[in-house]
């Protein structure tokens, strides 16, 4: 390829969806206005049925296969590096089970194409007159991790899960996610922490009745890894909220029973039969001492992880453009 030539990859993260991957990646455009060179890409996580064979009968251009079933989310991470190893520009990544049209990569890449976004994603929501006929469950979980997420971002986005999604070069580079489970929700985090553009189109998806989610088997237990892997991430993001907001909390429940105990003592002269709301305010008051301490250790941690990534980020530049040039 030549210097000038831009690539877009397309990342699709399979497990036993031998019955779907052919038709998607045989709908995905070869050609679209802008782009030199469109490649796919197949991350087969353990899959024990045919997938790999399917897609690469339809014609992928790379297939990495995962020995056991390792999760959506490192499915994910190896989906970017690869794409970057192979030069990618703009990163394409689409669920392999058909509910979403591969004819919409064009729009979906054109704001990153005009240098408008960053990063673009896919919502089922955006679009009142069109929104998908999903089982109530699955829709009103939706709705909830959207609202945690918009108020953790001060944003106001439609759609956090949904997995159709294009990433600009530079945002396939600064992002670093750890969940291994998902990655959806986390990445909005990541990328709204670092200040890249995000741009939500609408999307129409297509639900099969007979078809049961490979990530959604339990919606209580999805519910809660997400946002233990949400949690996570806000501990790492904004420590000084995440420790200090309850260390205060903590520290005032403690300085109102101490408060409370020392204006009854001098009211009455006595602290019986109360005197538990002293240790008790005792305990409170250096239990929110010690978590403020840890919000600002922690904090001041935080200030060399984001030196860490940016160290990261031009590494990575360096390496995946090194490598690029000797092919």
């Amino acid at each position: 390829m030549k210097e000038h030539d831009l690539k877009l990859c397309v990342m699709i993260p399979a497990y036993n969806e031998e019955a779907n991957i052919r038709s998607v990646i045989e709908g995905i455009p070869r050609k679209i206005d802008g782009v030199d060179c469109v490649e796919v890409l197949v991350i087969d996580d353990g899959s024990t049925d045919n997938t790999v064979k399917a897609a690469r009968d339809a014609g992928a251009d790379d297939i990495i296969s995962h020995s056991n079933n390792k999760g959506l989310g490192v499915a994910f991470r190896d989906g970017l590096k690869v794409s970057l190893e192979r030069g990618a520009d703009i990163i394409v990544n689409i669920d392999a089970d058909g509910q979403f049209n591969p004819k919409d990569i064009p729009k979906l890449i054109e704001p990153i194409l005009n240098n408008e976004a960053d990063f673009v994603t896919t919502s089922r929501f955006l679009d009142k007159s069109s929104e998908p006929d999903m089982p109530f469950i699955k829709k009103l979980g939706n709705k909830i991790l959207t609202k945690i997420i918009n108020i953790l971002t001060k944003q106001q986005f439609t759609d956090t899960q949904c997995g159709f999604r294009a990433y600009s070069k530079e945002a396939a580079l600064k992002l670093n996610i750890f969940g291994d489970y998902t990655y959806t929700q986390e990445v909005f985090l990541d990328l709204v922490e670092k200040k890249l553009r995000i741009r939500e189109m609408p999307s129409k998806v297509i639900y099969k009745n007979n078809r049961k989610s490979r990530l959604v088997k339990n919606p209580l237990s999805y519910a809660i890894k997400v946002i233990m892997i949400i949690s996570r991430t806000m501990r790492d993001y904004k420590p000084l909220k995440f420790f200090g907001i309850p260390g205060l909390f903590i520290l005032g429940i403690g300085f109102l029973a101490g408060l409370f105990m020392v204006v009854r003592y001098i009211l009455t002269r006595r602290t019986s039969p109360y005197q538990s709301i002293i240790i008790f305010s005792g305990v409170m008051l250096i239990l929110g001492f010690l978590i403020i301490v840890l919000a600002l250790v922690v904090d001041m941690i935080g200030r060399q992880r984001k030196l860490q990534e940016e160290i990261l980020y031009y590494n990575k530049l360096k390496i995946y453009d090194k490598k690029n040039e000797k092919e």
